[in-house]
């Protein structure tokens, strides 16, 4: 079934995530509920949970982040859902677009009607250097962490190799990361709610207050091209091109496409849907780009019997700058080495040709990484529906994208949605 149509078509009903941050006062536990009572309000003729047959869980690793292991029953049960078949996938950041397109085959292949889709992870409980270790667990462990790399370390190869072979300047990656603060400004479930021009003003009044001397940056290119105000992590990749750790949940709703209109007069059809795995970075031909989302965008478009030109607008995994501008040029947005120029023209932005992470992205929303999956889906779900608010989009909306990547790029799932009139 990977490039023809599914036996029989999959909706999306109903949408709803907690805040993505830092919750030490809360559990994995306590984020699911939130999403999940968000995701019953949304459905608009509403539902019985009753009739939900399966929960697919997104999650990386709560057994390492939270000593807690065998969570998707756990949750279930938290919400009033057992005794339901229940199940956790794990693909590294990918898992929560992952449980979304295993969830999504089993609705197709008639084994269920009504299935929730959940992401999941809790991080922030963990000093740094447990969770720089927690996630080198989706590298390769057997050569690449003991060679010193880390993830900051695995796109800045990535963005070092891209950088060579196209000609791109550093200040390109400061334009995703100026881009996508400014949508997560306006989203008021990201975990930064402030423009780069925001965290420079209080950056400046921390100055003041400490009777430090005040920085005089003269736009936010210049104070992310300073040290001192954009530490490095592994260059060219410093903190402002990195996405933080986060916790977090997400929910989806999704149904046979016949029983959609019982639930809302304005579902998404889940038309495209495409996975694919590669080796660990080490053993690629290339560092430039991701060989699995291309592969993966190829068999969504396949399905979908779309071209990269019919996508109105399109969630990537920017876990890195480096890795949202690789993306447009993976998914067929632009040609490759143009990625970069695209994202200083402004392309990429909520009012350009082809926007990108209006939600902030994992940059800015946050990237609590068993959930972000499914939260790029319910920015689609926004959008489409024309109910994303400040950072709607205009025009008539038909179809979303979303790109969701595991670990330096060994697992994409691409699926592509639509509304219809």
């Amino acid at each position: 079934m990977t490039n023809s149509k599914w036996p029989r078509g999959v909706a999306v009903v109903g949408a709803g995530m907690s805040k993505f941050g830092s919750f030490p006062e809360k559990s994995s536990r306590d984020l699911f509920v939130e999403a999940y009572l968000e995701m019953k309000q949304s459905v608009d003729k509403g539902f019985d949970p009753k009739k939900v047959e399966a929960l697919y869980l997104g999650n990386f690793s709560s057994d390492q982040f939270e000593k807690q292991a065998h969570l998707a029953p756990i949750v279930a049960s938290w919400v009033g859902l057992s005794p339901i078949s229940t199940l956790r996938i794990e693909d590294a950041c990918a898992s929560g677009g992952v449980a979304l397109r295993q969830a999504a085959l089993a609705i197709a292949s008639g084994e269920y009607d009504v299935v929730l889709v959940g992401g999941l992870e809790k991080m922030t409980d963990l000093h740094i250097s447990q969770v720089t270790e927690a996630l080198a667990t989706a590298a390769d462990t057997q050569f690449e962490i003991p060679a010193g790399f880390t993830f900051p370390g695995f796109y800045a190869a990535m963005a070092t190799a891209y950088m060579a072979e196209f000609d791109a300047p550093i200040e390109a990656f400061y334009h995703v990361s100026i881009k996508n603060h400014q949508n997560g400004a306006l989203n008021n479930k990201a975990q930064f709610n402030q423009t780069i021009s925001d965290i420079m003003a209080a950056k400046k009044s921390k100055a003041i207050q400490k009777g430090r001397p005040v920085p005089e940056w003269a736009s936010e290119i210049e104070f992310l091209g300073d040290p001192k105000g954009n530490p490095n992590i592994a260059w060219p990749m410093a903190l402002f091109d990195c996405s933080p750790v986060s916790d977090g949940g997400a929910v989806v709703l999704l149904v046979a496409e016949h029983l959609a209109k019982e639930y809302t007069d304005t579902p998404l059809y889940l038309i495209g849907s495409g996975q694919a795995s590669d080796g660990a970075l080490t053993e690629r031909d290339t560092l430039s780009s991701i060989p699995a989302a291309q592969t993966a965008a190829k068999q969504a478009y396949e399905m979908a019997g779309l071209s990269p030109e019919d996508i109105d607008i399109a969630e990537v995994h920017d876990c890195f700058t480096i890795a949202e501008i690789m993306a447009s040029e993976d998914l067929g947005f632009f040609p490759r080495g143009e990625g970069w120029k695209a994202a200083i023209d402004g392309r990429t932005a909520r009012d350009g040709a082809r926007p990108i992470n209006t939600s902030g992205g994992l940059k800015a929303k946050g990237h609590p990484v068993g959930a972000s999956g499914v939260g790029q889906v319910i920015e689609i779900w926004k959008q489409l529906r024309g109910i994303a608010g400040e950072r709607q989009v205009g025009g008539d909306l038909r179809f979303g994208l979303a790109h969701n990547v595991g670990g330096s790029g060994q697992t994409c799932v691409v699926n592509i949605f639509e509304r219809r009139d």
